[in-house]
C-alpha cells in the first residue's frame, strides 16, 4: 500500500493552498459578514481550471481525477466554506449530470463554458416537502408540443442566482411513477428566483428558492433518458458526498490549524495554554481524528477513480468528516474562549459553516441508512 500522493496531487495542493491563503483568507471576513458572492475569486480559481477538474479535457476542463478535485475541495474549505461549496456545488451537482448522461450536443453546448468556469450550474432536487425523501418531488413537467412545460419549485439550491449562471438541471415528474432530469437555462419565462436566502454559514455563497409557473423548455432539454431521473441524481449524490466529505475534512483541518496557532500564542498563567496538558489532548485528539477522516475521503476518491462501487465508501467519509467537523470546530473554538465567540476571529466563522455538513448532500441519518443497507441490512 502506497500512501504517498503523487508529485501532481502535491503541486495541485499547493497552488490550491497557495490561492486560498493569499486571494481568500485576506476577504474571507468582509465576505462572510456582507453576504457577498465571490465573484473575483471564482475568476481567479477559473484561471487556474478549478471549475472543471474532472471534466475531460476535449469539454474545457483539467482531465484529472477524483482525488485531486477531492484535494481542491479540501484545501478551499480549510480557509473558505463559501468558495468551497460553489465550487463542489458547481462541478459534482451542477456540471457533472451533463457530463455524465447529456447527448453530445448538450455536452457541446454546456461543458464549456461551466468546466472553464465561464459560467456556473446547479442542480435542483430538493423541494419544500422532499428533502431526505427526494422521490416525494411534486414539480412537474408536462410534454406538449416538443416542450417541456414545468411547474413547481426548489429550495436550498446552490448557484441558480449568481450573475453567471448558465441554468440548472432539475427534478421533475413526466409521469405518474416517472422521475426525469431536465436542464432549465437561466432566464427561460416562467423561471423565477427569490431573492438570496439568509442562513446561518455558506454566508458568501449563493441559495435561493426556485419556482417554476408554465416554464417551458425544449424537449431536448431533457437529460438522459426519459424516467431515469431517480437513479441518475442517485448516482450524482453518490460521487457529491465524496466533495462534501472533503469540505468536512477541510474544515476540521483548518479548525485544528487555527486553535493550535491561537494555543502557542494565547498566554494565561505566565505561559501559552498550549504547555496545558488539557490543550494538548484536545489538540492531539483532533489531529488523530482528522488523519482518520483524510484516509476514509481518499479511499472513497480513489475507490471512484478505479472504477470500483464507492458508493458505501463515500457514504462513511462523508457522515464521518460532518461529525468530525463539528466536534473539532467546537473543541477549536473552545481553546480561542471567549475571542472565539467574536466574529473577527476566523473560527467563528467555521464553526458556523460546519452544521450543514451533517445536513447537506444527505443528512447523517441517510448516510446510515445507505451504509445500512450496503451491509445487507
Amino acid at each position: 500500500m502506497d500512501f504517498d500522493l503523487s508529485e501532481e496531487h502535491e503541486l495541485l495542493r499547493a497552488t490550491v493552498r497557495e490561492f486560498a491563503e493569499r486571494r481568500i483568507a485576506p476577504v474571507a471576513e468582509e465576505l462572510d459578514r456582507d453576504h457577498r458572492f465571490p465573484y473575483d475569486l471564482i475568476a481567479g480559481l477559473a484561471e487556474l481550471g478549478l471549475l472543471g477538474i474532472p471534466v475531460p479535457e476535449e469539454y474545457g476542463g483539467s482531465g484529472a481525477d477524483a482525488l485531486s478535485y477531492t484535494i481542491a475541495i479540501e484545501e478551499l474549505t480549510r480557509v473558505d466554506s463559501s468558495v468551497a461549496i460553489t465550487v463542489a456545488a458547481h462541478t459534482s451537482l451542477g456540471t457533472m449530470p451533463i457530463l455524465l448522461y447529456g447527448t453530445e450536443a448538450q455536452k457541446r453546448t454546456w461543458l464549456p463554458d461551466l468546466a472553464g468556469g465561464k459560467k456556473l450550474a446547479a442542480f435542483g432536487l430538493t423541494e419544500p416537502e422532499a428533502g431526505s425523501d427526494a422521490g416525494a418531488t411534486r414539480t412537474t413537467a408536462e410534454l406538449r408540443d416538443g416542450h417541456w412545460i414545468v411547474n413547481g419549485s426548489k429550495i436550498f439550491i446552490t448557484n441558480a442566482g449568481t450573475d453567471i449562471s448558465a441554468c440548472v438541471t432539475i427534478t421533475a415528474r413526466t409521469g405518474d411513477d416517472e422521475i426525469s432530469n431536465i436542464i432549465v437555462p437561466n432566464g427561460t419565462e416562467g423561471y423565477e428566483l427569490s431573492a438570496p436566502m439568509r442562513k446561518m454559514g455558506w454566508h458568501a455563497s449563493d441559495t435561493r428558492e426556485l419556482s417554476f409557473r408554465d416554464c417551458a423548455v425544449p424537449e431536448e432539454n431533457l437529460l438522459g433518458e426519459r424516467g431515469a431521473g431517480y437513479r441518475q441524481f442517485l448516482e450524482i449524490l453518490d460521487g457529491g458526498r465524496i466533495s462534501v466529505a472533503a469540505m468536512g475534512l477541510g474544515l476540521a483541518q483548518g479548525a485544528l490549524e487555527l486553535a493550535s496557532a491561537y494555543a502557542r500564542e494565547r498566554k494565561q498563567f505566565g505561559k501559552p495554554i498550549s504547555s496545558f496538558q488539557a490543550i494538548q489532548f484536545k489538540l492531539a485528539d483532533m489531529a488523530t481524528e482528522i488523519e482518520a477522516g483524510r484516509n476514509l475521503v481518499y479511499k472513497a476518491a480513489w475507490l471512484k477513480d478505479q472504477g470500483r462501487p464507492f458508493a458505501q465508501a463515500a457514504a462513511m467519509a462523508k457522515l464521518y468528516t460532518g461529525e468530525l467537523a463539528h466536534r473539532v470546530a467546537n473543541h477549536a473554538l473552545q481553546i480561542h474562549g471567549g475571542y472565539g465567540y467574536m466574529d473577527e476571529y476566523a473560527i467563528s466563522r467555521l464553526y458556523r459553516d460546519q452544521k450543514v455538513l451533517e445536513i447537506g448532500e444527505g443528512t447523517n441519518e441517510v448516510q446510515r441508512l445507505v451504509i445500512a443497507r450496503n451491509l445487507g441490512l
